[in-house]
């Protein structure tokens, strides 16, 4: 199944487009999330940003709620809102015309333009492609029950990623339903949705609808 950067991203909705193109695949790129905002950051226009304290970069027209906690480095785009209750931890890359709702944590993250994160939602060692949206309570899992180090896991082939934390890498325009875990590791496709309550591992295709682990169903014949 298609799990590369290029199959699942449109890089022309992200800041952080040089540097992705860096890398085959896109857990690839968690582990320099931190230092791709420090250096994109010093970069940035004072007339378009501002610079609230060390290593966070705010754009002017971004809506900041009162009652959320903004730790560097982080860098938030244009026309997004960061909502009260929100908790970005660090090392957090976020786009033009995001939401960053009540009670979303975000740690070691790169969001694409246009993603909604708005309500209660976890989000960590994650990459969310342009317009990705994650329902209310549905959350990234990034560390496997017993501690050992992520495996991607694609039709039979078994994908070592050398990191112990990898949350999800969710492609363009998908939907994640309420309640949904997707467990460490998991892919999925651009144009995909994910039902609610479910509980996601492994690589997703593209323009599917996940109802369950052996019910994937790709949405031209789904009747949905």
């Amino acid at each position: 199944m298609k799990c590369t950067i290029n199959d699942m991203y449109d890089l022309s909705h992200t800041m952080a487009a040089d540097y992705l193109k860096g890398f085959t695949y896109p857990w690839e790129a968690l582990e320099g999330i931190k230092e791709l905002i420090l250096k994109l950051g010093k970069n940035l226009s004072e007339d378009e940003y501002d610079h609230p304290e060390e290593d966070v970069w705010i754009a002017k027209d971004a809506k900041r709620y009162p009652n959320n906690y903004i730790a560097g480095p982080c860098i938030i785009g244009h026309g997004t809102e960061i909502r009260p209750g929100a908790f970005v931890r660090g090392s957090a890359l976020v786009g033009d015309n995001c939401v960053v709702g009540n009670s979303t944590e975000l740690k070691n993250v790169i969001l694409f333009d246009n993603v909604q994160v708005p309500h209660y939602n976890y989000v960590g060692d994650s990459i969310l492609g342009y317009k990705a949206h994650m329902g209310a309570g549905s959350i990234t899992s990034n560390v496997k029950s017993d501690k050992k180090l992520v495996v991607i896991k694609n039709e039979g082939e078994l994908i070592k990623t050398g990191r112990k934390k990898v949350g999800a890498l969710v492609g363009d325009r998908v939907e994640v339903g309420c309640n949904s875990v997707l467990n460490p590791g998991t892919v999925i496709g651009r144009d995909s949705n994910v039902y609610p309550v479910s509980c996601v591992r492994g690589v997703i295709p593209e323009n599917s609808i996940y109802k369950e682990a052996k019910k994937i169903v790709v949405k031209s014949n789904a009747g949905e």
